[in-house]
């Protein structure tokens, strides 16, 4: 079963009048999971684009910064986007059902994070209001400041990351130190990891963003000490 057919059944057992938000409390299994995850990232990606009035873009096109859609899906995937979009309920509490839903700070939720920061930048511009939107999904995800500014610095394109930002370490950490959080991160990246979180196979292009991140922070903060 593919997970868009998953999220299909998914929307499709909502009674009439129930919020999107109630689909996340039904999701549970590892399989039902990851459609959980691709309903979660599209739906606050909604919530996102109405927070930076940026509600006229190409959302399809921004989820494919995320996701495999095909062609066949589209609708599907818009769909989600305009019910939340409409939906009166507002992002926070999506991000606690979707937080309940995983379980507070599970690494999955890292993931979603990521897949938001991807729709957040897809249109050139990281908004302000984006950032603010971001830190307050990640607080309640029960994601530190210190893991969301390494999120932040490998994915928002507005300047030069600072490695030590993008390794979430600090800078006068050991090298060995240093060494073990790349490594860290590098096996977190792997797309079996992403999968085993719960991420949908559509959406481990992830794990190549990631991987390229922490290896260019690795080898700047290693040369530079050499």
């Amino acid at each position: 079963m593919s997970i868009w057919t998953r999220i299909t059944d998914a929307l499709s057992a909502l009674t009439s009048g129930e919020s999107l938000s109630e689909v996340f409390s039904r999701l549970r299994t590892p399989p039902e999971r990851s459609a959980g995850f691709a309903i979660a990232v599209i739906a606050l990606g909604a919530k996102m684009a109405k927070a930076d009035g940026q509600v006229t873009r190409n959302e399809v096109s921004a989820f494919r910064e995320v996701f495999t859609i095909p062609a066949s899906e589209e609708k599907n995937a818009a769909r989600i986007f305009n019910m939340a979009r409409t939906d009166v309920a507002g992002f926070e509490q999506y991000a606690e059902k979707i937080a309940a839903m995983f379980g507070q700070a599970d690494p999955a939720l890292c993931d979603l994070m990521e897949g938001l920061f991807h729709i957040a930048v897809a249109d050139g511009e990281y908004h302000p209001a984006e950032n603010e939107f971001l830190a307050r999904v990640a607080e309640i995800f029960g994601i530190d400041e210190r893991r969301f500014k390494s999120l932040r610095a490998r994915l928002v394109p507005d300047a030069t990351p600072d490695p030590y930002d993008v390794l979430g370490v600090e800078p006068d950490a050991p090298l060995a130190e240093i060494r073990a959080a790349w490594r860290a991160e590098v096996r977190a990246s792997h797309p079996d990891q992403l999968i085993a979180r719960g991420v949908p196979e559509e959406a481990v292009k992830l794990a190549e963003r990631q991987l390229v991140a922490v290896n260019r922070a690795w080898e700047e903060i290693s040369e530079s000490r050499a």
